[in-house]
């Protein structure tokens, strides 16, 4: 019985063994390496997208910009109609008064005191005017539409403005228009007659 039971255990095959892969084979077998194109497709549509949202948050700026100075814009004006409505009240007021009015110098008053009120509201929004008379011609904040012989100042200067010019700033709003002198023409002293007797 011991020889069978030895017979038999003999006979038993072998526990199997790991399947050894061939040799040059590694022994497990790796994921797929990634498709280049996939990839390359995957960044593109990234990339697509990164810019498609740059560009609308630039749209927006850009719109947002745009109504921001479109809002100062309305605000500057409506601060500028404030400050001029009291000198439409006023210059109403002296309209009114003048048709009632005989006395001529409390009209010509009233006009030089609206006058001085518009000068000081020009001051406040930084708007100057011109100053011309006197002075060299300047063709960058004068235009010259005439010229007459003058001996009492200097050719080139203006002798008179014929319409007041005003700047905002630095900046030219109009150009005054001037009358600027120039030098009286030379008078040639009549020559002597020579009449060949002496």
């Amino acid at each position: 019985m011991s020889d069978e039971s030895e017979n038999s255990a003999s006979e038993a095959p072998p526990p199997a063994a790991p399947a050894s892969s061939p040799p040059g084979e590694p022994a497990d077998e790796p994921e797929s390496a990634p498709d280049p194109l996939e990839a390359a497709r995957a960044e593109l549509a990234k990339v697509r997208e990164s810019l498609l949202r740059t560009a609308a948050d630039f749209d927006n700026f850009r719109k947002r910009t745009r109504k921001e100075i479109q809002d100062a814009e309305h605000r500057a004006r409506e601060e500028l109609l404030r400050e001029l409505l009291p000198l439409f009240d006023n210059l109403e007021r002296a309209e009114q008064h003048a048709q009632k009015a005989t006395d001529v110098h409390a009209v010509a008053e009233g006009v030089r005191m609206v006058l001085k009120m518009f000068h000081d509201t020009l001051g406040r929004i930084d708007v100057q005017r011109v100053e011309s008379i006197g002075l060299p011609f300047d063709p960058s904040v004068q235009e010259a539409i005439q010229q007459v012989e003058s001996a009492d100042v200097p050719p080139g200067a203006v002798i008179a403005e014929v319409q007041a010019g005003y700047r905002w700033g630095d900046r030219l709003v109009r150009p005054a228009m001037v009358v600027v002198a120039k030098a009286p023409a030379a008078t040639s002293a009549p020559e002597a007659v020579d009449d060949g007797g002496s």
